[in-house]
């Protein structure tokens, strides 16, 4: 039989034959096999680094997202993160723990119930707590996550960039860029409203840390 123009057969079972190209080389039990190696690497490639719901670097070391599921664990572990920063009240994950345990990551939970208007009661202390983390380079990399990434999350983001002098304009739009449809107007006046007088002696540079 020839193959390519080639005069060559193609021998029995795993038979490496020279002069053919690398895929007629091998009887078709090994190309199957070839097939089905190169199949999964592809697929693993395509599953290695899925990123949380919502995920976005907000500074040097400090990165934000919904929760993260198993499926993203690879994903975290490209962050090198020293840190993460949960801001809802339930308990984490078994799952979640393990994976904090495994690759050495610190939790810091600052458990905000989920407001929802006209209801609302954003703890400012709290927030004040959670910032002290956050502003914190020894805890860096770090990923601030709530549920969904929106409103929690994107308080505390907001409540730093009052901190890194944005305007209020720019602080809303990133905001309003995570929440979408949600966005709140009680969370946008929290964040208009908020003090951030006894937090400017912390530094506000974040020279990323290796570990």
């Amino acid at each position: 039989m020839k193959v390519d123009g080639s005069s060559d057969l193609v021998g029995e079972s795993g038979t490496v034959i020279e002069g053919l190209s690398e895929y007629y080389r091998y009887s078709p039990p090994a190309k199957v096999a070839i097939g089905e190696e190169r199949e999964r690497e592809r697929e693993g490639e395509e599953e290695l680094f899925v990123p949380p719901l919502n995920f976005a670097m907000v500074d040097n070391g400090i990165f934000r997202s919904g929760f993260p599921d198993i499926a993203n664990f690879t994903f975290l572990q490209s962050l090198s993160l020293r840190s993460i920063l949960y801001l809802c009240p339930e308990p984490y994950p078994e799952a979640n723990s393990d994976f904090l345990k495994d690759n050495g990551v610190q939790l810091f939970q600052f458990g905000m119930e989920m407001c929802k208007e006209p209801f609302v009661n954003i703890p400012e202390e709290t927030i004040r707590e959670a910032l002290k983390v956050l502003l914190d380079v020894r805890n860096h990399p770090i990923l601030i996550h709530c549920k969904r990434g929106k409103h929690r999350t994107g308080c505390l983001v907001g409540c730093l960039r009052k901190l890194q002098r944005w305007c209020l304009s720019s602080i809303f739009d990133e905001y309003q860029r995570f929440a979408a449809a949600k966005a709140r107007v009680s969370d946008q006046r929290f964040m208009e409203l908020f003090d951030i007088s006894s937090l400017k002696n912390l530094p506000l540079s974040f020279p990323c840390s290796s570990r």
